[in-house]
């Protein structure tokens, strides 16, 4: 067998209507070694597709009901199929039909009558293209995945290394993320919130929450670990965590400036602290100005906060903590974003009560 970077019989799919030829072929593609499927027509190809998907299609133009540009454009509508090589074998030798049949996504074009030494040759051609394609594509995903995960394994590193300053935050980061992926995935199934679009933004939410607070390591230690209250001074202090931990990310952005993971986290450290009602800070933004990435971001870190406890404070339940945040919504908080947190507070318990199991800073 020539297929030599197989570790399988290919499987060919076979669509003509004249019987002849489909014996013929199957016959010399099985004596090279091939595994082959028979369709007498482009409605039946399509219904073995579903059945199993072939390596390659052989596939005639000229067939009664459907003809072979139909069926190629059909399966080339579908992602599972897409990349599935079509070859066309056909009568027809005019430059018309040929533009045709790449246009519909054929990988390559043999007129009838064939030799089938030049049939059989571009066949094992597109199916080594095929194979050193589809390897190539999953080579490149596992390198990307590699770098994204060691990259998201550094962010969330320096931002532990933040957090670690000030020991009684305890798995706030943890905590953060978790919900911040929940508010984020029930906004995206509220028809009236056409700014969270797609599971990418959920990722990318979780994510990036996790350097929320990275501004904080450039706060005084004498400010970010005092046992007790600020002082209106000291308070204004460590609201430039917002504006140091912003301007450090956009440096970085001028290296990069099309990475959008980049910009959500720069809007999620910078704008975390406004309001709705515009009284918040750094830069007093109100309402939809707010980047939707802060208004989830506000939420859970007020959650956050409102459930730990401090050596100022205690922790407060659950049923009190959602209290607070309903008395925000439409003045601190973003009100959709306060009916996305309505649907899934079980959802944020549940997560909260996992983590409890190794933590006890809070409740």
């Amino acid at each position: 067998m020539k297929q030599t970077m197989f570790n399988r019989q290919p499987l060919l799919l076979v669509v003509d209507d004249m019987p002849d030829n489909l014996e013929l072929l199957a016959r010399m593609f099985k004596e090279e070694g091939y595994q082959v499927r028979l369709a007498p027509s482009g409605a039946l190809a399509l219904k073995a597709v579903q059945v199993q998907a072939p390596d390659l299609i052989l596939l005639d133009i000229n067939m009664p009901e459907m003809n072979g540009f139909e069926v190629c454009k059909r399966l080339k509508e579908q992602e599972q199929w897409r990349q599935i090589p079509i070859i066309f074998i056909s009568a027809l030798g005019d430059a018309k039909a040929k533009l045709e049949a790449f246009e519909a996504g054929g990988v390559d074009y043999v007129t009838k009558p064939f030799q089938f030494t030049e049939v059989e040759a571009r066949v094992r051609t597109h199916l080594q293209l095929h194979f050193y394609q589809e390897n190539l594509e999953q080579m490149v995903a596992a390198q990307v995945k590699e770098i994204a995960d060691t990259q998201l394994s550094t962010i969330f590193a320096l931002a532990k290394l933040a957090e670690s300053r000030d020991d009684e935050t305890g798995d706030h980061l943890e905590r953060v993320r978790t919900c911040c992926r929940l508010l984020a995935e029930a906004l995206l199934q509220l028809p009236e919130c056409g700014e969270v679009t797609d599971e990418s933004f959920v990722r990318t939410m979780e994510q990036a929450s996790s350097l929320h607070d990275i501004g904080k390591v450039g706060i005084p230690d004498g400010i970010l670990l005092k046992p007790g209250r600020l002082t209106p001074t000291e308070f204004e202090k460590m609201k430039e965590h917002t504006l140091i931990g912003a301007h450090t990310l956009e440096s970085v952005r001028e290296r990069y400036p099309h990475n959008m993971f980049l910009a959500t986290c720069i809007e999620i450290v910078r704008w975390h602290h406004e309001r709705w009602d515009g009284a918040g800070y750094p830069d007093g933004l109100n309402g939809g100005v707010i980047p939707v990435s802060a208004r989830i971001m506000a939420v859970a870190d007020v959650y956050d906060a409102l459930r730990s406890r401090r050596c100022y404070k205690a922790a407060l339940s659950h049923e009190e903590s959602r209290q607070i945040l309903q008395k925000g919504s439409g003045s601190q908080f973003d009100p959709l974003v306060i009916k996305a947190f309505l649907t899934v507070e079980a959802e944020i318990v549940a997560a909260y009560e996992a983590i409890q199991e190794s933590n006890s800073d809070y409740e």
